[in-house]
């Protein structure tokens, strides 16, 4: 398995977010070294879409029935656009990347931090993609998720649903710490073809992806800096 950090170049919060996350996992006793990955900027994410021929399709306001997958899209609080776009590309380039190399991937946002050390592999789980990250203060309606996890008592189980209504993406609490395999990375890329680029978290849907997981362990959490996508 290879690990990720994305990583803002120059952007004093995200270098910082950094800095703490490497020093997390030394004092947490993981033994993997962790790789830098230099993110999507908003001065490169239109030339990179074009590149790879993606096109945004999530509303910036209010909220919308997506057509083909039937998802309810609700915009997310967003300042600068290209910095919500820019992170989703990101993420994109990433699973390229882990299909290509036909590796598992650890994949973490700057502002993960470890609370335990990581001795698994996605390999002995039954998931494709598998998050990692503690839900509260991470995601809305964090307490329900947390509770739904924690009253299951697999080790590696389905992320859970914490909405009544089905058709709102229910995914991995903030998106910031993942296990993907190649065969997770490969449908993910087909469903942004499919349906559009959306935020990561959104198109990463237990509705749309097989073998969505999580740990009842929860191994990450998130440092709580100031975002760099809402500000």
């Amino acid at each position: 398995m290879k690990h990720y950090a994305i990583v803002i170049k120059d952007n004093d919060i995200s270098e910082k977010s950094y800095d703490n996350l490497l020093n997390s996992s030394k004092s947490a006793g993981n033994n993997f070294q962790i790789n830098r990955y230099n993110a999507v900027t908003p001065k490169n994410v239109k030339r990179l879409m074009i590149e790879s021929e993606v096109i945004w399709n999530y509303p910036w306001e209010g909220e919308t029935i997506d057509i083909a997958s039937g998802m309810k899209k609700r915009a997310y609080k967003t300042k600068d656009r290209l910095k919500r776009m820019a992170c989703s590309m990101s993420h994109f380039d990433l699973w390229q990347q882990c299909f290509q190399d036909q590796e598992s991937y650890m994949i973490l946002e700057h502002d993960a931090m470890f609370m335990k050390p990581i001795n698994f592999d996605i390999s002995e789980t039954k998931f494709r993609i598998l998050g990692l990250n503690t839900p509260l203060g991470a995601t809305r309606r964090s307490q329900i998720y947390h509770n739904e996890i924690v009253k299951n008592f697999e080790m590696y189980q389905p992320a859970p649903y914490v909405d009544d209504d089905k058709t709102v993406p229910q995914g991995l609490a903030g998106n910031s710490a993942y296990m993907i395999t190649p065969e997770g990375a490969e449908q993910l890329i087909s469903l942004v073809y499919k349906y559009g680029m959306w935020p990561n978290d959104s198109i990463m849907c237990k509705q749309l992806v097989d073998k969505l997981g999580v740990t009842r362990t929860f191994y990450t959490r998130v440092q709580g800096m100031p975002s760099t996508t809402t500000q």
